[in-house]
């Protein structure tokens, strides 16, 4: 079929009309799907399910050196957790606090630490600055964004590009201004384009000359490990040893979890920083926490043993998540390859989908998608402030639901992109 845009009014006017019949069809089947999160599928869950009988009331929870896992202590992880979140970020033990089982809640932490008490001694806390900056390469993660707004931060769009965010951009503006205070950054299989940082990009991240000395890289590394084909992983540069190469060794806050490799709701999430940056943050876990569930992090070590017990179960996650990805990549060039009115991410791994469709169109899609019973993320949640000034970008995450489930919402998105783009086209003409 020819391009939407190349056909005349009644010409589209008898195609509406004949996708508005199969709108009402598939209404009418009273559909209750849900593609608003990226959240792993129970076939992922069940897959882990072994961690549970590792450790039992006749287990040794006795650590490699010797402490008690089940008793107060061990404020920043047993040593054997360390190891394992650092092989996965790709940084050393030394390095790394292993916390609760949310990233996520490390990084609010982090930026609440910072925003009642300071960076690191001797620089003024953010509650009592005039005006706090942070720096939101978009489309990006709406929980992030969620953060710094909770705060009160200013957040400025950064665009992205194939090889990630605008580096021509984020040099000068950190160069200038020094109410800037941070950055987010999804540096590989990105929320939700699925786009890697090239190791320049890496590099001159590392080597950025902030006028704020305060200034931090909040670097999360949620899909480190999320490779579609585990045969041909990504790799991505070792964010904290640039840093160290640049010369810019306490740049740099780097987050990553297990959420998405064993128990979204009780999986072990940890933080990567300098020996500087370290000290500021035990200094405050000693205050908040005598130590987080040690007994979950020793079930972990116990299950995964090591990092190449993480690939091979990420290895079994890929073979349950790609025919997803490839069902909803098939059916989107199928119905819409041809027809100029929308294009989309085709990731290698990660969890979601990128769609960007004609301008003004994006809420009227996914209000339509709901109506029809499949529930997506909220249009514009991919941009500060719930504001994607085109209103173009939707996030499709295809995890969650079964391979069927996935296949029916796909064509149930095509058809409802179609609808919405031709009532836009027959405005214009």
């Amino acid at each position: 079929m020819k391009a939407y845009t190349n056909q005349t009014k009644e010409e589209l006017i008898e195609l509406q009309s004949k996708l508005e019949q199969q709108y009402q069809e598939i209404k009418k089947m009273g559909l209750k799907l849900d593609m608003s999160r990226g959240k792993p599928g129970i076939s992922q869950l069940n897959r882990v399910m072994g961690m549970m009988d590792v450790l039992d009331s006749q287990s040794d929870y006795q650590t490699e050196e010797g402490f008690d896992s089940r008793n107060y202590g061990a404020m920043d992880g047993i040593i054997e957790a360390k190891r394992l979140m650092a092989d996965i970020m790709g940084t050393v033990p030394e390095k790394v606090v292993v916390y609760g089982n949310s990233s996520l809640s490390i990084m609010y932490d982090s930026i609440s630490r910072c925003y009642t008490h300071g960076v690191m001694p001797g620089s003024t806390p953010w509650c009592c600055l005039e005006k706090v900056k942070w720096l939101c390469p978009a489309p990006g993660y709406d929980r992030h964004f969620a953060i710094t707004e909770r705060f009160g931060i200013e957040m400025i769009v950064i665009p992205m590009r194939e090889d990630g965010p605008d580096m021509d951009q984020i040099e000068q503006l950190v160069a200038e201004d020094e109410s800037i205070k941070g950055i987010w950054c999804v540096p590989k299989y990105s929320n939700p384009q699925g786009i890697n940082y090239s190791d320049q990009t890496v590099k001159r991240m590392a080597a950025l000359k902030p006028k704020a000395a305060d200034f931090r890289i909040y670097w999360d590394n949620a899909y480190a490990v999320h490779d579609f084909d585990p045969e041909r992983p990504t790799e991505i540069l070792d964010i904290l040893s640039e840093c160290e190469k640049a010369g810019n060794p306490d740049l740099v806050y780097e987050f990553a979890s297990t959420s998405k490799i064993s128990f979204s709701g009780a999986g072990i999430a940890a933080m990567a920083a300098s020996f500087a940056n370290l000290e500021e943050i035990r200094k405050q876990l000693k205050i908040m926490t005598i130590g987080y569930d040690k007994i979950n992090q020793l079930r972990h070590v116990r299950y995964f043993k090591n990092l190449e017990g993480i690939h091979r179960q990420m290895a079994i996650h890929a073979e349950l998540i790609r025919p997803k990805f490839e069902a909803v990549l098939k059916i989107l060039e199928t119905e819409l390859g041809d027809l100029e009115i929308g294009f989309w991410t085709k990731p290698l791994g990660g969890y979601f989908i990128s769609f960007e469709a004609m301008e003004g169109c994006a809420k009227a899609i996914v209000a339509k998608c709901k109506e029809a019973g499949v529930t997506m993320t909220q249009a514009g949640a991919t941009y500060p402030y719930g504001n994607d000034p085109k209103d173009t970008n939707i996030r499709i995450a295809p995890t969650f639901p079964t391979l069927e489930e996935i296949k029916k919402t796909a064509k149930l998105f095509a058809l409802c992109v179609k609808l919405v783009s031709i009532e836009k086209i027959l405005t214009q003409k």
